[in-house]
């Protein structure tokens, strides 16, 4: 761990010096000369380029820093297109128009986003810049995650506006690397802590190092956070980033994932992002939405700080008439389902409400800070797709000037408001035959995400689980 963190921390160093926000602590990616510099420097040898996948993970290939300078950064490189069009376990399976066994499984082109170019202090003398999908002639994969939520950016400027995004999401560690757990069978987990430890202050020595070394990891990527708790769970750890731009705030949230699984191995630990990791457990994945024109926020009502503008009232009615119809976009597996519980701090229906935790859309702040805090996602969800649901049902609310219903008071688990899907079954039906999703994603989009649910469905209903044998082997 030492030599890691030295390593990259003199690439940082490097960048901070050579980069054109010199003198400056900036949050902005560095520069393709920037990176020709510390790769003559050799404080870089290693360039990875990586693309979004459906899931939200990143896939794509480790480059020799030379070589990508050479023949990579300005001209792209090739993957094969399967990476976009698989399930969970990387399975090659038919049913995609992208790609399949009739096609050949033929490659796409992934081209730099150069702009998002940045150093990872959790790996030696590496730096990553995120890809866009195209196809070989060079027009954007309009089914890849980065692609649809640019265009859900697109269109939610026909209104003048443009969305800030900040993201908190949650996950549990568990004691033992992967391999660990995966020799176990998966039984036995052991949380790092096992009492309640929110907003606790006194954490365990594994605890306290962990959380450090990932809010330095994070801060030397030019990802600061914006603060670290545990949570009411577990060995539950909760992040929060600043508020910035909608598909940057994506973005870094990736890097942000991986760089959580690769300091917790090295810990000696095994970070899930599952939805309910366990019976009565959940991991959300919060999005905090407002909406600008230009240098002003749209969200309040002009002279009254803490009241909802038109604009914001529109916004609030789209998504509780369109986010129903989208869940698979922010719930894409079975075990997501397992989350929306009473009691949990997860929505059981898509209701709004003023400073409340038991609502799906929870207004906070006041003035320019008042802002939608979209509490369905949880955090297996693919942020660039549960950002662009969300955009999506706001952009139809202002597009039929939808009239907001009262907001929920009180407990907002004992009813009201359109229930969540029980199932992803029930889900996936909605989202095919849903009309928001139609015209605001296309069909091409709607029918390439109908087959990765239908994908993990299909798992599901073959594979018998732990918890049938132990209900039904002695008993059937």
């Amino acid at each position: 761990m030492t030599g890691t963190a030295n390593d990259n921390a003199t690439v940082v160093g490097q960048v901070a010096t050579s980069g054109p926000e010199r003198g400056a602590r900036s949050e902005k990616a560095f520069s393709l000369p920037d990176l020709r510099n510390l790769v003559k420097a050799g404080a870089v040898d290693t360039v990875l380029l990586a693309v979004p996948d459906l899931q939200g993970r990143l896939k794509g290939k480790r480059y020799d820093a030379h070589h990508f300078l050479k023949r990579v950064a300005h001209h792209g490189a090739e993957v094969c297109a399967y990476v976009l069009a698989t399930d969970v376990d990387m399975s090659p399976a038919d049913g995609f128009a992208l790609t399949s066994w009739e096609t050949g499984y033929q490659d796409l082109s992934v081209q730099p986003d150069l702009s998002t170019l940045r150093a990872v202090p959790w790996l030696p003398r590496t730096v990553v810049v995120l890809g866009d999908a195209v196809h070989q002639d060079g027009t954007p994969i309009g089914i890849a995650p980065r692609q649809i939520l640019q265009k859900q950016l697109t269109r939610l400027s026909r209104h003048g506006l443009h969305p800030k995004a900040g993201i908190e999401t949650e996950f549990v560690l568990y004691k033992g690397t992967y391999t660990d757990v995966e020799l176990a069978g998966y039984q036995g987990l052991r949380p790092l802590t096992n009492e309640n430890l929110d907003y606790a202050l006194d954490h365990d020595p594994v605890s306290d190092r962990f959380m450090r070394r990932l809010q330095r990891a994070l801060a030397g990527a030019g990802m600061p956070v914006e603060a670290i708790k545990t949570e009411a769970g577990p060995g539950q750890v909760e992040v929060t980033f600043p508020y910035g731009d909608a598909l940057t705030a994506c973005d870094r949230h990736l890097l942000f994932k991986h760089a959580v699984r690769t300091l917790g191995l090295r810990a000696g630990l095994a970070a899930t992002f599952m939805a309910a990791p366990e019976t009565g457990r959940a991991n959300g994945l919060h999005l905090h939405v407002s909406l600008w024109s230009k240098a002003v926020s749209q969200l309040n009502e002009p002279g009254r700080e803490h009241d909802l503008s038109e604009i914001g009232q529109h916004a609030i009615a789209g998504l509780l008439a369109g986010l129903p119809e989208l869940v698979p976009f922010f719930a894409p597996n079975v075990n997501s389902y397992k989350r929306f519980a009473p009691g949990s701090f997860a929505p059981t229906s898509f209701t709004w409400g003023r400073d409340n935790r038991t609502c799906a859309i929870r207004v906070v702040g006041r003035g320019e800070g008042l802002h939608l805090e979209i509490r369905v996602p949880g955090a297996d969800a693919n942020p660039h797709l549960a950002l662009a649901a969300v955009l999506t049902a706001i952009d139809h609310g202002l597009e039929r000037k939808l009239v907001l219903s009262p907001e929920a008071t009180g407990n907002a688990y004992t009813g009201g408001g359109i229930p969540m899907p029980s199932a992803l079954g029930p889900a996936l039906y909605a989202f095919q035959n849903s009309a928001i999703a139609q015209e605001s994603f296309g069909v091409d989009v709607v029918e390439h995400y109908a087959r990765l649910a239908q994908l993990e469905l299909a798992h599901d209903q073959r594979t018998v689980t732990d918890t049938e044998r132990q209900r039904w082997l002695a008993r059937a």
